[in-house]
């Protein structure tokens, strides 16, 4: 078997979770589903196909510490800090030089920490597969989501013909598209051509290398910059120096939508971003009126509620329905849960305010 690398993506904000998940101590490194956080849980799923040497993490210099503390099983150098966010293409690239340090033409995986896997065997067995794939072939390679909804939040990829090299479980991917309408979602689903873009990918380093000279040129001639910085000094000075100079944009606009050399496997191993905390009630048994109570927390006469409640707090709701209520020792939201999803909105003016930055 030939060297594999993984490299976990986890220096997002998760704010969509607040005020639970914080600058420092995001969604990720909680335990929003299971119980342990969700990079702990991302990777054990990876351990048993890639030792732990080869395991890298990418975070931010606020999130290291709690990082550390939730990664004990991996070396301490395979944390690695961006010094500033310049979106996943960057981030993918950084990867890149890393495990080009280690092994030239080994194939890794990156993976996003925050999600949620419910058939674990599943996911090894697709990610063995994608690894096959990319390790036999110049094939950037993908994990496509069957569709289980008309969902309007994620992107999606078609496939095209099967693969020759795998014609039983690898396809070409036809095509990228982004988060649909709500009738064109419906669309992709009843076409049962279309998966859901998870933004789980692994390649070779020269095979993801050959995509951005190809079509993201400037983003290239930036990780030349990176990897001749990275040959002369630190990585932390490196990183200081070339990172924040880096184009910023998305791997999906750098190079999956562009590519021809695409490759998709189709996967059915209980997926989900558990993008809000709506999303999060999916994956916790409610009682008999539909409530999610999570902590010490209590609903009398209220229906479908989500009530979460840190510590030795008690939260209670009487008498309303549909609330999303999170009690953490400095801060409590509530809302209702069809607006959920604007607690990003909320977040920003409390950002502006100086009185409440501290909450963040």
């Amino acid at each position: 078997m030939s060297e594999r690398f993984v490299v976990i993506m986890a220096g997002g904000r998760g704010e969509r979770f607040w005020p639970q998940s914080r600058a420092r101590r995001p969604k990720h490194l909680l335990p929003i589903v299971g119980a342990q956080p969700m990079l702990t849980q991302t990777i054990a799923r990876v351990l048993p196909l890639v030792p732990a040497r080869n395991i890298f993490v990418v975070t931010t210099q606020t999130q290291l510490a709690a990082a550390r503390a939730v990664c004990g099983r991996l070396p301490p150098r395979n944390l690695i800090v961006e010094p500033v966010g310049r979106d996943t293409a960057a981030a993918v690239g950084l990867a890149m030089l890393l495990v080009k340090q280690r092994n030239p033409d080994a194939a890794f995986a990156i993976l996003p920490a925050d999600h949620v896997i419910g058939d674990v065997p599943g996911f090894r067995r697709s990610l063995e597969t994608a690894f096959r794939a990319a390790e036999s072939a110049d094939e950037l390679v993908t994990l496509g989501i069957k569709p289980t909804e008309a969902a309007t939040g994620f992107g999606y990829i078609e496939r095209g013909a099967a693969w020759p090299g795998d014609p039983r479980r690898v396809r070409r991917a036809r095509r990228f598209v982004e988060k649909p309408g709500a009738a064109k979602a419906r669309v992709y689903l009843a076409s049962g051509r279309f998966y859901w873009n998870a933004g789980m990918f692994v390649w070779r380093g020269p095979v993801i290398a050959a995509a951005f000279r190809a079509y993201a040129p400037r983003l290239a001639a930036g990780l030349d910059r990176l990897e001749t910085a990275l040959k002369r000094t630190s990585t932390k000075a490196a990183l200081k120096r070339i990172y924040p100079s880096l184009e910023k944009i998305s791997i999906d606009y750098a190079v999956m939508e562009k590519s021809r050399n695409v490759l998709v496997v189709p996967a059915n191993f209980g997926w989900d971003d558990v993008g809000s905390w709506t999303a999060m009630a999916r994956h916790h048994p409610p009682d008999s009126a539909g409530n999610i109570l999570r902590g010490l927390s209590w609903v009398e006469d209220g229906r479908r509620n989500i009530v979460i409640s840190e510590q030795r707090h008690l939260t209670a709701v009487l008498g309303v329905d549909n609330l999303v209520v999170v009690h953490t020792p400095d801060a409590t939201l509530v809302c209702p849960r069809e607006r959920a999803q604007e607690i990003k909105t909320l977040l920003r003016r409390l950002q502006a305010d100086v009185t409440t930055q501290r909450f963040l």
